[in-house]
């Protein structure tokens, strides 16, 4: 590999770490911001045929938890951490500002 190449795909990598627009910082932290306020989860069960006499009983059983929720961290401070982390700056709005807030 020459040189020139190899200088190419080291400034394609670190360019990849570079900060994001605001606005889509904004976007990815919301998440990690809903999951420091409490925990979410799903719980799905059902009964089906699965094309043998008698059926089949499943469930299934998802719950995320963040350490930021655990630790009581604040989620406007979970969410302006994130979004200065990966913009650079600080967001907009605060996170309790945001409808997602609310969910």
């Amino acid at each position: 590999m020459t040189p020139a190449v190899l200088a190419l795909c080291v400034l394609a990598l670190l360019s990849a770490c570079g900060p994001v627009p605001l606005d889509q910082a904004e976007r990815m932290c919301i998440a990690d911001a809903r999951l420091a306020q409490h925990p979410r989860g799903t719980i799905a069960f059902g009964v089906g045929s699965g094309g043998q006499v008698g059926g089949q009983i499943g469930g299934q059983f998802a719950l995320d938890i963040s350490s930021d929720y655990l630790l009581q961290h604040d989620p406007d401070a979970v969410y302006a951490s994130c979004v200065r982390n990966r913009a650079g700056q600080p967001p907009s709005r605060p996170f309790s500002s945001l409808p997602e807030s609310r969910q």
